[in-house]
């Protein structure tokens, strides 16, 4: 029988790509987080995860036991749930950032609240850092959104590169200085586009301003501007520019979940698992 703890680490490890981050998540030390899937693999007889200095990958067995894993994750919280469920007057606010509204996500929240029928969950759609700072002023309890190379708490759900987006047809040059399509500040696309820029001495301008993804994509589309955008929102008629045109390299972007601390714990952490499973369909191909 597979004990639920380990199960738990070796899926935290999986999620957060690090032991150490997972031990801070699990509010354990590294050498008991790398007992715990030492444990997992001897109960088993099969390494789970390559682990090198700097990173480490699935193994074909450890592919196939996460799925299982989240499964049985999945359904232990579930019962717990509906065995200690206590009824739950109130709203839960939740900040999107455009990545994430999606009908799937809003049916799936639909449903979670009509299993409490005290629950009104009110939906804010925005910009991260935007969403964030109205979290720290007690307006939401929840924010769902991307950040790049920044220290700000939050469960890590999955990073993907963030790619220069501009028209699939080729592109002999850029010009200068080179127009771009950006969200308004606080937006962790833009502040991270802009420095790299600078790093490179590479002169921009502003040639769009927009408050949605549909204004980036038809700017990038049209060739107008140049966008910051996630590599998985290309999409079609999109292509991501980099070196051979002369532009620096961006980092990551980081999809996370945040969580207000004085926000109801029991509600957030249901709500906060539903995303968690959520997410990780979203990704599969």
């Amino acid at each position: 029988m597979f004990d639920i703890l380990l199960l738990k680490t070796f899926v935290t490890v999986v999620d957060e790509a690090s032991f150490s981050r997972a031990a801070d998540k699990l509010s354990l030390t590294q050498s008991a987080v790398s007992g715990h899937l030492r444990r997992l693999e001897d109960q088993i007889g099969k390494p789970l995860l390559k682990r090198t200095t700097r990173s480490q990958q699935l193994t074909p067995d450890g592919e196939r036991l996460i799925a299982y894993a989240r499964t049985i994750l999945a359904l232990n919280r579930d019962a717990w749930a509906q065995l200690t469920r206590t009824p739950f007057h109130g709203r839960l606010r939740i900040g999107l950032s455009e990545d994430f509204v999606e009908a799937r996500l809003l049916r799936a929240l639909q449903a979670f609240a009509a299993q409490y029928p005290g629950l009104e969950i009110d939906i804010q759609v925005g910009i991260p850092g935007t969403l964030l700072n109205q979290m720290k002023h007690g307006h939401l309890e929840l924010v769902i959104g991307s950040i790049c190379e920044t220290d700000e708490p939050g469960q890590l759900l999955w990073q993907e590169p963030l790619v220069w987006a501009g028209p699939a047809q080729p592109v002999t040059s850029l010009p200068s200085p080179l127009p771009l399509a950006l969200f308004p500040e606080p937006c962790p696309y833009r502040e991270v586009a802009l420095t790299r820029l600078a790093q490179a001495g590479i002169a921009q301008r502003t040639a769009m301003s927009c408050t949605s993804t549909a204004g980036l994509r038809a700017a990038a589309l049209s060739g107008f501007a140049l966008a910051p955008m996630a590599a998985s929102q290309l999409g079609q008629g999109l292509a991501a520019l980099g070196a051979e045109h002369g532009l620096p390299d961006l980092p990551d972007a980081q999809f996370r979940l945040f969580t207000a601390p004085e926000a109801d714990q029991l509600i957030v952490a249901a709500i906060s698992a539903l995303i968690v499973e959520y997410c990780a369909t979203r990704r599969e191909p």
